[in-house]
């Protein structure tokens, strides 16, 4: 299985390495044009194949601690719904950057 990692490469995070074989297959394969893939075996799928999609569905970002100074009154208020309000603040944060990125 392999993880995106910061700079867009994958990493494995099996215990087994690539075989020098499996590294020349791999190398070929990326340095081919998308245009000179074989995919008649995988046809794309109709538009109505993707009516009922989810974008994000399993997508878990990396978590990252930080430390912040809020008013206490923010606090107050993020935490009176009781447990989870870290994961509150995240998607609070999220769907602000979400909109900001579509309105640029």
């Amino acid at each position: 299985m392999r993880k995106a990692t910061k700079n867009g490469k994958a990493k494995r995070v099996s215990g087994r390495s690539l075989t020098s074989r499996q590294k020349r297959e791999l190398a070929a394969l990326a340095a081919l044009p998308d245009d000179q893939i074989d995919t008649s075996d995988i046809p794309e799928l109709p538009p109505g194949a993707w009516k009922n999609a989810v974008r994000g569905m399993f997508y878990r970002p990396v978590k990252q601690a930080v430390s912040m100074r809020l008013d206490a009154d923010v606090v107050a208020w993020l935490k009176k719904r009781g447990k989870g309000y870290q994961t509150r603040v995240n998607s609070i944060l999220r769907q602000t950057m979400l909109a900001d990125s579509k309105r640029t």
